[in-house]
């Protein structure tokens, strides 16, 4: 079994950089990311845009209005649990 990892991003605003920062230390290349409520707003962190990919749930990806996300997949709650069922181990960074 491999160690991929699926790391949930749900913080508030002002401890996403935080949590962002325990990530970098931790992540790698077979590891996911999605960013969810209020951590979507710091999308533009340097760490989030070195990710060739990362994931935003639907409904959190409505306060970005129409910002473009080059590097972003926007997922539906449905497509969450299957992303979550896809890694051995979710961790919640907040």
């Amino acid at each position: 079994m491999s160690n991929k990892s699926l790391y949930l991003i749900q913080s508030s605003y002002s401890a996403t950089p935080s949590a962002l920062s325990k990530l970098a230390q931790t992540y790698s290349s077979e590891d996911r990311v999605i960013l969810m409520g209020e951590s979507v707003l710091h999308f533009q962190h340097t760490f989030i845009q070195q990710l060739n990919q990362f994931y935003i749930l639907d409904r959190d990806a409505e306060i970005l209005a129409s910002q473009i996300l080059e590097n972003a997949i926007v997922i539906s709650y449905e497509q969450f649990a299957d992303l979550c069922l896809a890694y051995s181990r979710c961790i919640r960074l907040s």
